[in-house]
């Protein structure tokens, strides 16, 4: 099977409605719908970390998609469970198509199954060390020379700090934050971070507020390396590796906040990563 290459996530939908990636979405059932509300806020710190989440189980496999507080009601998980999976990729609602494609691609492509990842497990410990565990495999992922100007579009703290720390320049944006942990502007408009990154680092939950299809084509456009941390979509952003994305830091429900025991993330890496120099 030969799937075409994805230009938006549309275009992924609509060929898995086709039944180009495997089986036939109507015959797969969502048995399980959960809405979960959590929040993180290390020891020493102010910022309160608010995660919103719709996932999905189709037989063996989750499908996760962070939201904004406001995008959905959590009785949506009393609703969902019982339909196909094809009538909840024509969903109205973006977190419901998201998460549905995200179990749909779980099962036809498993990560374990998959000869370009490699799978890396978070060590057991606290929140905060196995957090920084993983973003330093997420900022492992692109060669980043000292200079380079890092776009981060969603901002975790210490993935600001894994940055940094190989010489990178931090170029944060995010709806919620005004201040990164050592005073950054984070800056809510990611057209200028895009314009000015050298690469950029995006999370998952751009698929759940419809950014992630801009941000590829500008990774395209310009050349850049893209590499995305995916709670949300983690089944779905490794189909765009190669084409607009570099690299990937999937990470299936459950996810790692919810666990102080190892657990596995996998990482993708195309076989060419168009990084350029800083200027």
């Amino acid at each position: 099977m030969n799937p075409p290459v994805p230009h938006t996530v549309a275009d992924l939908t609509e060929a898995v409605l086709r039944g180009a990636h495997g089986p036939d979405p109507a015959q797969l059932h969502a048995v399980g719908a959960f809405w979960v509300r959590q929040s993180t806020q290390f020891p020493g710190t102010d910022t309160k970390y608010r995660n919103y989440y719709l996932v999905l189980r189709a037989e063996s496999a989750f499908g996760g998609c962070c939201l904004e507080r406001d995008q959905l009601e959590s009785a949506i998980a009393e609703d969902l469970s019982g339909r196909s999976l094809a009538e909840l990729l024509r969903d109205e609602r973006t977190p419901v198509r998201v998460a549905a494609l995200d179990a749909y691609l779980a099962l036809a492509y498993p990560h374990r199954e998959q000869a370009q990842a490699k799978t890396l497990l978070l060590p057991h410990g606290t929140p905060l060390e196995r957090a920084k565990a993983r973003d330093a495999a997420i900022a492992g992922l692109l060669d980043i020379r000292p200079g380079m100007r890092v776009g981060l579009i969603g901002v975790v703290n210490p993935l600001v700090e894994a940055i940094q720390a190989r010489g990178g320049t931090c170029l944060p944006c995010d709806f919620n934050l005004r201040r990164t942990a050592d005073g950054t502007e984070v800056i809510a408009d990611m057209e200028v971070v895009l314009a000015q990154a050298d690469l950029v680092i995006a999370t998952g939950m751009t698929l759940s507020n419809g950014s992630f299809d801009r941000i590829v084509e500008v990774a395209r456009e310009r050349g850049i390396g893209l590499v995305v941390y995916a709670q949300t979509g983690s089944a779905i952003v490794p189909r765009f590796l190669g084409h607009g994305v570099a690299a990937v830091s999937a990470e299936p429900f459950p996810f790692s906040q919810f666990s102080a025991d190892p657990t596995p993330i996998h990482l993708y890496r195309a076989e060419r990563i168009g990084a350029r120099e800083a200027a």
